[in-house]
C-alpha cells in the first residue's frame, strides 16, 4: 500500500465530511418539532356526566383525565389543556365493597382535638357533591396548575344544572 501523504488524507477527510453533511441535510427533512400547547392554542369543550349508578373512584379517574387534558393529542404537562366538566346526580353515585360503611373522611381544624371524622355514607347523604369533589381533587396535581384545573369542575346533586348555555356534550364511560 503506497504511503499516503498529508494532502491526500486531507482531501479524503474533506470528502467524508461532505458526505456526512449531505446526509445531515437529508435527515433534517425528516425532523419534526414537538407541538406544545399554550393558553392561546387550547380549545376547551364542555361535558356533562350523569353520576347515576357510577362508581366513585372509576368515574373520578376518568373525569380527572378530562380536566387535566390527557385525552387530547396536544397534551402538555405544564399547561392547563383540560375541558370543563359538569356532574349531575352526584347523590346517586355508589361505592364498591364496604366503603360506604368503612371509608372515613377526615377534616382537621388545626387545633388540638379538632379532628372530625365522618363515614362515606353519612357524607353522601349530607353533602353528596363533596364526595366527588374530594375524589377528583386528589387525582389532580398538587400545585397552582392543579387548582386552576379544579376550577373547571362543577358538581350538582340535582339532575339539572345552570350551564345549558354552554351546550355541554354527554361524556360516556
Amino acid at each position: 500500500m503506497p504511503a499516503l501523504t498529508f494532502a491526500v488524507l486531507k482531501i479524503m477527510a474533506s470528502g467524508i465530511a461532505a458526505a456526512f453533511t449531505k446526509n445531515r441535510k437529508q435527515m433534517s427533512k425528516l425532523h419534526f418539532t414537538t407541538k406544545h400547547a399554550n393558553a392561546a392554542t387550547v380549545q376547551r369543550d364542555w361535558y356533562v356526566v350523569d353520576g347515576t349508578n357510577q362508581t366513585v373512584g372509576r368515574m373520578s379517574a376518568r373525569i380527572a383525565a378530562v380536566l387535566r387534558g390527557k385525552t387530547k393529542a396536544y397534551f402538555t404537562p405544564h399547561v392547563d389543556c383540560g375541558d370543563f366538566v359538569i356532574i349531575v346526580n352526584a347523590d346517586k353515585v355508589v361505592f364498591t365493597g364496604k366503603k360506604d360503611d368503612q371509608k372515613m373522611y377526615q377534616n382537621f381544624s388545626g387545633y388540638p382535638g379538632g379532628l372530625r371524622e365522618e363515614r362515606a355514607m353519612d357524607l353522601l347523604k349530607r353533602r353528596p357533591e363533596v364526595v366527588l369533589e374530594r375524589a377528583i381533587k386528589g387525582m389532580l396535581p398538587k400545585n397552582r396548575l392543579g387548582r386552576q384545573m379544579y376550577k373547571k369542575l362543577f358538581v350538582y346533586a340535582a339532575p339539572t344544572h345552570p350551564h345549558t348555555a354552554q351546550q355541554p356534550k354527554d361524556l360516556k364511560f
